[in-house]
């Protein structure tokens, strides 16, 4: 069967993705706030991290990604079952640099055409972790098929965000939903088509509504 797309995010309430994992995982932009997810973190998301590499998977990376992981996960104990999972996974890089990707099983994609053929192709799901560059250009070509968030109770004010520069509109479906015992909120989505437009409004606009719609246009308000 062709390939799925499943994106599985670590974010603050705020949206940022950027180093849950440990304090020098990635300082780019000078972010302060390396390893948040920790001390916040609960039972719910370690069981659904654990169901979502049960079963069969390659991983996606961006190619930064794929430098922390690369460089963390190939020395880590075979005790440790997500770290025997990413050594037995094939490792697919979305990058045009011609960096060698040493850990082994990985693979170069170049652009998202290769990736697009890529999922045609039989083959297990790509998971992706991290790797916040990603999700603009899948989104754009309907290449993302699941979307886990796992929002952990903590505003971080910056860093890199799930949803960056580029990304199109888009509107989701729930699937499942769960509460941890430290607050964490894990939604299941799944993208379902452009965003529609509505109002609660039930009557005309006012008279100093249509004066501030008419500031708004000429960018005085």
């Amino acid at each position: 069967m062709p390939r799925k797309i499943i994106g599985a995010a670590f974010l603050s309430l705020d949206g940022v993705m950027q180093a849950p994992g440990a304090p020098e995982e990635d300082r780019t932009g000078g972010f302060a706030y390396g390893g948040w997810l920790a001390p916040v973190g609960d039972e719910t998301i370690g069981e659904v991290i654990g169901a979502l590499f049960a079963k069969p998977f390659d991983l996606l990376l961006g190619r930064r990604t794929y430098d922390i992981f690369a460089s963390y996960w190939p020395f880590q104990s075979m005790d440790n079952p997500i770290a025997a999972a990413f050594a037995e996974c094939d490792k697919f890089v979305l990058t045009r640099s011609d960096v060698a990707l040493e850990w082994q099983g990985s693979h170069r994609l170049t652009d998202i055409d290769a990736l697009a053929e890529l999922t045609a192709q039989d083959g297990p799901d790509l998971v992706i972790q991290g790797s916040s560059t990603l999700y603009p250009q899948l989104l754009e070509r309907d290449l993302l098929h699941r979307l886990i968030t796992m929002v952990a109770p903590v505003a971080l004010g910056s860093g890199k965000r799930l949803f960056g520069e580029g990304t199109p509109a888009r509107t989701f479906k729930p699937i499942e939903h769960h509460v941890g015992s430290g607050g964490c909120v894990i939604s299941i989505l799944e993208p379902a088509g452009s965003v529609a437009a509505g109002s609660f409004a039930t009557q005309e606009p006012s008279e100093p509504e249509l004066a501030r719609r008419a500031k708004v246009a000429e960018g005085s308000w």
